[in-house]
Formats: structure tokens, sequence, C-alpha cells
């Protein structure tokens, strides 16, 4: 494999950092839109803020995988195979865990008692917390054995085994053309179009893996960011127009199943999202290729504060939803309690506390003389 990687990606970290915030947005404003979800607010009438959702909706989950496939790629690099399985099963499946047994049972406890599907405390509901499968919003089961929002950090762990042996043996495209970049997008269009797997996050997983693998093979070759700075403006154009389209037709109607319509609007919604990553993608690397004191620490806080963001906001949303508060006050109250809390808790205890650090996906604080951090970003830290 290609060892001559020695420079850290910093607009990597940009990347991770601003798209945990645009998921914590994203969740917030599920609370407020017409989809399913765990607790609803009394007022779901706001276009903006379905607008608001697909837009981020569409393309947000598909970068992290984006960015955990080059995080993959790197560590290898540095990594034995068994060294980088073990650090995936240590820091993906221990907070897995925690959020499995711990921050999962709250949250299906108030989505129960929000849609009248039990009553009493939370205490009473502990011995019924892992009677049958939680398999859908609103279904009958209580046990979110993927970790409900965490089911991100199960899909790494698969991903990871499924790939690894692959990812030792192989290496990123050596140079990377308009038609490679093509053909992956047409893979994605069929794949979203005829394959009927589990969907999460708005996609397929067989769509997410795909993502991965692009993060590995296609988007950590050093060819890719010079063809992207030369076809900027077109990924750009491409990706803002077929996004506005998806999202407009949305909101008027969606076409039938199986239909050619149906077909047109997965191209759009691929399209735009495929685009938008790569836009995204050009962008950091361009304006974000530096490091500061606040990247450093919110690098280190991403994935706490991912972990931590669903509880906290299923907790708030139920506390104000039945209030008669306008929809604007709720938004404010909700993005901006949720994010006080969710980073006092970060700042004040999960970074001080080793044990709390380990259960949150970060490495426990070390009592020697700190090392030179590594060479290349990594999606877990």
């Amino acid at each position: 494999m290609n060892h001559h990687h020695n420079k850290r990606r910093d607009d990597l970290d940009w990347i991770k950092v601003i798209a945990t915030v645009c998921v914590f947005l994203y969740h917030c404003s599920m609370f407020f839109n017409p989809f399913d979800w765990h607790v609803k607010n009394n007022d779901i009438d706001s276009p903006v803020i379905l607008a608001f959702s697909l837009l981020i909706g569409s393309w947000i989950m598909p970068v992290f995988f984006v960015i955990s496939g080059i995080s993959s790629h790197y560590s290898l690099q540095k990594r034995s195979l068994d060294t980088y399985l073990k650090e995936r099963f240590i820091r993906l499946g221990i907070p897995l865990l925690f959020g499995v047994f711990i921050l999962s049972p709250p949250q299906v406890y108030i989505e129960r008692i929000y849609n009248h599907q039990f009553t009493g405390s939370f205490l009473d509901f502990i011995p019924h917390a892992f009677e049958g499968l939680y398999l859908e919003i609103g279904g009958k089961g209580n046990f979110a054995f993927f970790g409900l929002h965490l089911w991100y950090l199960l899909a790494l762990i698969v991903f990871s085994l499924l790939t690894a042996h692959a990812f030792v043996k192989t290496d990123s495209l050596k140079r990377v053309t308009v038609l490679h970049l093509l053909s992956l997008q047409v893979v994605i269009i069929l794949v979203s179009t005829f394959i009927e797997t589990i969907h999460l996050g708005g996609w397929d997983l067989l769509v997410y893996l795909l993502f991965f693998l692009a993060g590995y093979y296609v988007f950590s070759s050093h060819s890719l960011l010079p063809l992207l700075q030369k076809t900027f403006r077109y990924h750009l154009s491409v990706g803002v127009v077929s996004v506005v389209i998806y999202t407009i037709w949305f909101m008027t109607g969606l076409p039938s199943e199986k239909s050619l319509g149906a077909f047109l609007f997965t191209c759009f919604m691929v399209i735009g999202s495929f685009h938008l990553i790569l836009t995204f993608y050009t962008l950091a690397n361009r304006y974000l290729s530096f490091t500061n004191k606040v990247l450093r620490y919110c690098s280190e806080a991403s994935l706490p504060f991912y972990i931590l963001h669903q509880p906290v906001i299923v907790t708030i949303g139920f506390l104000i939803s039945g209030l008669s508060w306008p929809i604007p006050v709720k938004v404010v109250i909700l993005v901006s309690g949720s994010f006080v809390i969710i980073a006092f808790t970060y700042h004040a205890l999960i970074r001080r506390v080793s044990f709390l650090r380990i259960l949150f996906g970060i490495r426990g604080k070390k009592r020697s003389v700190p090392q030179t951090p590594p060479v290349h970003p990594d999606m877990l830290t």
C-alpha cells in the first residue's frame, strides 16, 4: 500500500465538525417537520423547516460515511489489520453499547408516553425497556438494539468488518477521472432505485456502504482534488439545481412508486447529494486547510456531541411539545437549549473524566507527557 501521506488533513476535521452541527440542526428540525419522529411539536405546518430538513437530510449522512472511508484509508496506512479492527470495536462498540442500554431507553419511553402507548413513570417502564425489538417509530417493540440515532456506529462496525481485508490489499485509485465519478453516481442511483434494503437516515444501507467505499478508494486519491478544482463550478451548479428540484418536487407531491417519475425523483436526489458532497469537499480543502484551538477542541468533541445530541433534543422537545408558543420561539429554545446542555455536559464532565471519555468514543486522558498528535484525522477522534 501507499505510505507517502505525511501531512494532517485539517480540512477533513473541519468537515467532520460542520457535518456534526448539521446533523444536530437536522434532528432539531425533525421535531417540527411532518416526518415520523419520536416526539413532534403540536404545530408542524412550517414549509421553511420542511425545506431545510430536505436540503440537509439529502446529503449529510453520506458525508459521514465518505469521511469514515477516508479515515479508514489513513488508519490502515499506520496500523495493522488487527489493530485497526480492535480500535474500531473499542471506539465504536463501547459508545454503541452505552447508547443501546443507557441512552435509548429514555427516548423510547418518551416516544411511548407521547403516543399514549405507555402510562407511568420511567422507573415503571424500565422492566419493559427490552421487550420486543424496536424496528420503527410508533411500533410495539422497545429494545432499540441499534441505538436509535447511533445506527451510524453499528453500520461503521459492520462496514469495517466487511471491507477490512480488501482494504489492506488495495489502495485508493491512482488517477480519478470524470468517468469514475459518473460511474459511481450511476451505481448509487441503481441501488437506490432497484434494491430494497433497510432504510436509515433516508438512504439504503447499501448506498451508505458505497459512500464508505468511495471515501476509501476515490476521495483518498491524490488526483481527486485537482480534478474537482477544475470542475468545481459544474459540481456546485448541478448539486444546487438538483437538490432544489428534489426539494420542490417532494413538497409539491411525491410521484407514484415504480414509475418513471419515481426514478427521475431518485436521480435528482442522488445527483444533488453526490455533487454537493464533492462541492463541500472542494470548498473545505480550499478554505479550511488549517488548524487552531477551536478545531482541536471541536474535533475531539464531535463524536460525544453526536452521541448525546438526540436524547437531549427528544427530551426538550417533549417538554415543549404541547405548549402554544409560536414555532420560531420553540426553534430558538430547542436549538439553543439543546446545544448549551450538550456543550456544557461535554466540557464540564465528559472530557474531564477518563471513564466518560471512553464511553463517548474518545481516548482516556493520558497521565504521561502528551505525544505528538496522529498524522491523519480519524473520524473517531
